[in-house]
């Protein structure tokens, strides 16, 4: 669908089957409204498995609800939506984890017991859950930091425990509604390149929902812009290929330059 005719794209009317997404996603004309207040309207979408996909479009378009139905947490108005096989909306939730805007970490627990909530919430015993999160820290850029609690973490490591948090729940597929929203600009741009490490040592299907168009291009396989409500797709942009793993080197590249200049130009004509 180009950003300036406004056409869907045609797809498949096939309905969709369990076995043909694997561990990754798709959707199918989803349309979703609170009351009369129409908020998506015939989005279309693929990734497949252990890509990682962006969402970005102007605030209040709906990228935050389409995460919410893609992971289960709402039903669609309209629409098919399939989550590592799975249709119906609880078995969508059990195969995604949601991580949202903000890390909400339990202040009376220290960071490996919170790291370790999601391994204790599916039934493991204490012990084995921080065992299994503890293995991490380390990795995670975190060793040293298990008793710690949130309060006295930088921003930054709150994020890293958050994020390690979702990733221990083990789901195929991690839905990630703007993570480094809070964050400075330099601690953004440094969790950027550290999240881009991370998925590539562990590679999990992944949508991500951003306002940052380079951020978007930087850790993403492919970026879907978003209109204004009600959100359709209006472009859908290849990630430059390869990026280098060092971030600057990565944005200032031409091919990553021209990128994010087509995608501000669709954000700027979804917009109107």
């Amino acid at each position: 669908m180009s950003p300036q005719d406004g056409k869907t794209r045609t797809v498949d009317p096939a309905p969709l089957r369990a076995d043909t997404t694997g561990d990754g996603i798709l959707l199918r004309s989803v349309g979703h409204a609170y009351g009369e207040l129409q908020t998506l309207a015939g989005i279309d979408l693929e990734a497949a498995p252990h890509s990682v996909i962006g969402l970005v479009g102007p605030s209040g378009c709906g990228k935050s609800t389409l995460l919410e139905l893609l992971c289960g947490l709402q039903e669609a108005s309209d629409g098919e939506i399939a989550v590592a096989g799975a249709t119906a909306a609880e078995e969508r939730l059990a195969r995604c984890a949601f991580m949202p805007q903000r890390d909400l970490l339990l202040p009376w627990y220290p960071a490996i017991d919170n790291a370790a909530l999601a391994l204790r919430n599916q039934g493991m015993g204490r012990r084995e859950a921080r065992e299994a999160a503890g293995a991490l820290f380390e990795r995670f850029g975190l060793a040293g930091f298990e008793g710690v609690r949130p309060a006295e973490l930088s921003g930054g490591m709150r994020q890293r425990v958050a994020f390690l948090r979702t990733l221990v729940a083990g789901k195929p597929v991690l839905a990630l509604d703007e993570p480094f929203a809070s964050l400075d600009a330099i601690t953004r741009a440094e969790m950027q390149e550290w999240l881009a490490t991370a998925l590539r040592t562990d590679p999990r299907t992944v949508v991500l929902v951003t306002h940052d168009v380079e951020e978007a291009l930087y850790l993403c396989d492919r970026v879907a812009v978003l209109s204004a409500r009600p959100a359709r797709i209006v472009a859908e942009l290849s990630a430059p290929a390869p990026r280098a793993e060092d971030r600057d080197a990565a944005v200032t590249d031409p091919a990553f330059v021209a990128a994010r200049e087509e995608a501000m130009r669709a954000l700027r004509e979804g917009s109107a």
